[in-house]
């Protein structure tokens, strides 16, 4: 690619995402890291459950048996296939990409070798769908494409005309209005046969998915609503051709896709991601006409999207300080800005940009008119642009290839380097199949890390059994007696409150675990409220007065990213019941797992290059895990 082609990709504004040989490899962990992580929280490994009921029935009485087992990946990964990433310079194919998710070696945009530092579970690559392969033919001499101007002016060596020639091409993707000589349908087409032959290729059912998807990647006004789209089978079992923004970039229109995809027997969701950059548009009250939302409108998305990315590279979408000033942890990754601005520009509005905001909408709606529009559950995924699963801050290099692909370009890059190395989505699931990590997602059973391998489960009943804690098969009873993540639990005739089962176990890679809190909201006379509990703590017990546990000071190193022994633990449970339950209230719960603190990886890239600490970046961030809820709802 020509040189000032690569230097207007370091100086032009995101469009649509907003050498040595060696391997780059995450540290080895230490012996006293191993130490800490060989117990396991009694309860978390997979073990005989009861299949959960759907959400108005009682699971008692339901004998029916599975093994459910926690599952790592990550449904965001992009490619060459996608139009911005082959701009950034990135080279690597879908192939590459499945093949850094089960632990080989790939090159990296920089020239580098990298490597994951354990295999993941299930991958879906999903490069955007506007322009589906179409910048690589413009750059083959021997496609018709390339004859175009436009390709002579996007890969040619006046850098004025270059930086025209990509902003026509950013500017058709946020008006949804394509440019027809670059609409090529049976370019867009080949591209998707190659992804999906490519995943074909690489499933192993039972050792490795690899789910078909692609992202839509609606953008009216700057404004991101991206979605990615997830087919629960592979090939004769997704659709001929994809549905683009540049078909339509209102979600109805694609969940009218995806509707008459299912009619055709094709089984498919959609993630929505990047709220944070949405300026409240990804949780609106209007649907995207302007129209308030209505009671059908929360059924289709409700079916079409069951789950939300909650945290990627560029950003977490739980909550935001603004919106949840009692939360001292709400200020975690927070990016709020417009696709393509730079930080301190253009800040969206928090308000429908956050999916803690969103719950809380849903019970105001839930309460006052009788429907929820907001039920869905949450994944973690990086949103990576180089082919690989950009979420280990010890060895972190980059998501949009050569905009931040070296340390340079990093440090130096105003948005990048306040980026974090993000995330992950987790499944419970019978096994390592399309169909049952698909059906996981469906149900809702997931939860979300910002990167590291925090393992979650998380159980509501009215009456679990006592010592269940203890209980040698406790998500066997838990299931038959209660509901996971993600489900809900009708009234009962007793008001007493309801019971939740908690545990979590460290990332034996990572750092240990700090706390673990529940995140309640629920609705009062059509007002939406919400509270943090600690709920179970790495050193003492929380509070009685304000449910928090006892303060502690960091013991993190940032000259080393090392951390002493006696900060945090490998595993947390509790057995806990809300003390202000009120049964006429609509609320829903969440579990979030909290870390002790370790380094971002502005700091690892200071330590591994004798650099001084980055102005501008994190020096350290808290890690952690978040359940999908479990919805209270009143007779």
């Amino acid at each position: 690619m020509r040189l000032s082609y690569i230097i207007l990709m370091l100086t032009v504004a995101l469009s649509i995402t907003g050498c040595s040989d060696s391997v780059l490899e995450k540290p080895t962990p230490t012996t006293q890291e191993l130490e800490r992580s060989t117990t396991s929280a009694e309860g978390l490994d997979s073990e005989v459950a009861t299949v959960p009921p759907t959400e108005a029935e009682s699971s008692q009485g339901n004998s029916t048996q599975v093994r459910r087992h926690a599952y790592f990946g990550d449904l965001h990964v992009h490619t060459s296939y996608s139009s911005d990433a082959y701009i950034f310079n990135v080279r690597a194919t879908p192939d590459d990409a499945y093949r850094y998710a089960k632990g080989e070696v790939i090159e990296h945009v920089s020239g580098q070798k990298i490597k994951a530092p354990a295999p993941f579970d299930f991958i879906a690559v999903t490069d955007h769908v506007e322009y589906l392969g179409v910048v690589a033919k413009l750059d083959d001499p021997g496609h018709p494409l390339s004859k175009l101007p436009i390709a002579r002016d996007l890969l040619g060596e006046d850098l004025a005309t270059v930086r025209k020639a990509f902003s026509t091409i950013s500017a058709s993707i946020i008006a949804g209005k394509a440019i027809p000589e670059l609409q090529d349908q049976t370019v867009v087409r080949s591209a998707w046969q190659d992804i999906i032959a490519s995943a074909e290729r690489h499933y192993k059912p039972g050792e490795f998915t690899t789910l078909v998807g692609y992202e839509w990647s609606g953008a009216p006004d700057q404004n991101a609503i991206h979605r990615n789209v997830i087919f629960r089978g592979g090939l004769g079992q997704v659709p001929d051709h994809p549905f683009s923004s540049l078909d339509s970039n209102r979600p109805e229109a694609l969940w009218a896709y995806m509707e008459q995809a299912r009619q055709q027997g094709y089984e498919v969701l959609s993630i929505p991601h990047n709220a944070n950059m949405s300026n409240g548009l990804m949780f609106s009250a209007t649907d995207s006409w302007g129209q308030p939302i209505d009671e059908k409108w929360a059924s289709r998305r409700n079916l079409n999207e069951p789950i939300v990315e909650i945290s990627q590279v560029k950003g977490t979408s739980e909550t935001h300080p603004r919106l949840s000033p009692d939360d001292a942890w709400a200020d975690f990754a927070i990016y709020e800005h417009m696709v393509g601005s730079e930080p301190g520009s253009q800040k969206i509005q928090p308000t429908g940009s956050y999916v803690r905001d969103a719950y809380k909408t849903g019970l105001e709606r839930q309460q006052s008119q009788g429907f929820n529009p907001y039920k869905f559950g949450v994944v973690g995924s990086s949103d990576s642009h180089n082919g690989n699963v950009a979420v280990e801050e010890s060895a972190f290099t980059g998501k949009v290839g050569l905009l931040d692909g070296s340390v340079e370009r990093r440090r130096k890059d105003g948005f990048t380097k306040i980026w974090s190395a993000s995330g992950l989505a987790a499944v419970w699931a019978e096994e390592n199949t399309r169909e049952s990590i698909f059906d996981a997602l469906q149900r809702r059973e997931t939860f979300a890390t910002s990167g590291t391998r925090i393992s979650i489960r998380f159980f509501s009943g009215w009456s679990l059994p006592k010592g269940l804690l203890k209980s040698h098969d406790a998500s066997t009873q838990a299931y038959q007696y209660g509901v996971p993540m993600g489900g809900e639990l009708a009234a009962a005739e007793q008001s007493d409150a309801p019971e939740f089962l908690i545990w979590a176990l460290q990332d034996p890679h990572a750092a240990p675990l700090q706390r673990l809190q529940i995140v309640k909201a629920w609705s009062e006379d059509g007002i939406s409220k919400e509270q943090v509990f600690d709920v179970a703590c790495a050193s003492g017990q929380p509070s009685a007065n304000n449910h928090r546990c006892p303060d502690t000071v960091t013991t993190l190193n940032v000259d080393t990213c090392e951390w002493s022994s006696s900060e945090g633990v490998s595993n947390l449970s509790v057995f806990w019941r809300d003390p202000d339950f009120n049964p006429n209230s609509p609320a829903l719960y969440y579990v979030r797992a909290l870390e002790i603190p370790s380094c971002h990886w502005s700091t690892w890239d200071a330590i591994h290059n004798n650099l001084p600490l980055v102005n501008g970046a994190p020096v350290s961030i808290q890690e952690r895990a978040w359940s999908s809820p479990i919805w209270y709802r009143p007779e």
